[in-house]
């Protein structure tokens, strides 16, 4: 059972849709917390992916940030190849177009 944080976490993060990618500092803001760390941890913990998708989380640099508690490896290729379907590319380690990153307007937790 997910704690009320990390649930408010996870209703923001389901709104992000199919094509966009949101930052860690814009979801922790988003649900009224100052720590990107936090809602990172509660991503890690995420028992509702694909409908709650942490895959649409990044970097406020716009680099690709960790998945499923990994920075690498195969989560990282995951990542990116979910990211890829969706019509979200990354070249060189960064976000292509930042016309892709959703900024939460009217969320509230």
């Amino acid at each position: 059972m997910p704690t009320e944080f990390a649930g408010r976490v996870y209703r923001a993060l389901a709104e992000v849709p199919a094509g966009m990618v949101t930052t860690y500092k814009l979801l922790a803001a988003a649900v009224g917390c100052r720590s990107c760390q936090a809602v990172g941890q509660a991503l890690r913990r995420n028992p509702f992916a694909p409908q709650v998708p942490c895959h649409r989380v990044i970097k406020s640099d716009l680099s690709l940030g960790g998945f499923m508690g990994e920075c690498g490896g195969a989560a990282r290729q995951r990542k990116i190849a979910l990211l890829r379907r969706e019509g979200v590319i990354f070249k060189g380690g960064r976000l292509l177009d930042s016309k892709r990153i959703y900024v939460f307007s009217h969320w509230r937790p």
